[in-house]
């Protein structure tokens, strides 16, 4: 009989440090929408972590924060620690296998969003056609409700990893009531947490991204 796997809590700097890692360089709301922590905590971690010189902030409007080298290697070899003193990196193998299954169809599945056959040909989707998104949003749910048992195992392992599936449930349940920039085109879209989860996935596991 499999044991179950104990959950590993992350540290609040950790959490901070890695969001970055995971989804780039970005402004305060995202990276508290990736780490589901309040944006004062978050902003009080990134000037802690700045002062130790492992991220960075640009002013402006297009400003926000960002790694710096010692920043990424310290993620990584934390990262790494973590890994190892949770003993799940059997675990988080397994399950990153099942994901390259998955992620070849949630890439066709937005190709499907962003296009459209008309006449024989392809086009860009203009969503004037409701019954072609809505179809097109049915197997973005399936595809949803086949991904779930992979975020369970994944937020099973370390809880960090908790914040993937209530970001995509979010996402999809924007996208069915409308607001159809939540399936690729915003910045919390669901292909986009999709792509950070893939992210996270591999610098979890040390693994470079080719």
């Amino acid at each position: 009989m499999t044991r179950p796997v104990s959950s590993h809590a992350t540290s609040t700097d950790l959490l901070v440090l890695h969001a970055l890692r995971c989804i780039g360089f970005s402004g305060l709301s995202a990276v508290a929408g990736a780490t589901g922590l309040p944006e004062s905590d978050v902003e009080s971690e990134l000037i802690d972590l700045a002062v130790a010189g492992l991220v960075t902030r640009t002013a402006g409007d297009f400003g926000g924060w960002g790694l710096t080298d010692a920043g990424r290697a310290a993620d990584a070899e934390r990262i790494a620690d973590e890994v190892a003193t949770a003993g799940v990196r059997p675990v988080l193998t397994a399950a990153f296998d099942r994901f390259l299954v998955l992620n070849p169809e949630l890439l066709d599945l937005c190709t499907a969003w962003q296009t459209h056959i008309v006449d024989g040909a392809m086009t860009m989707n203009d969503h004037r056609d409701s019954s072609y998104d809505a179809r097109v949003l049915d197997r973005f749910t399936e595809f949803h409700q086949r991904a779930e048992p992979l975020c369970a195992e994944l937020s099973a392992a370390l809880l960090r990893f908790r914040r993937y599936p209530v970001r995509l449930a979010d996402a999809l349940a924007r996208a069915r009531s409308g607001a159809l920039e939540y399936v690729t085109d915003s910045t919390a879209s669901y292909h986009t947490v999709w792509f950070q989860l893939h992210e996270d996935l591999l610098a979890t596991l040390g693994i470079p991204r080719h």
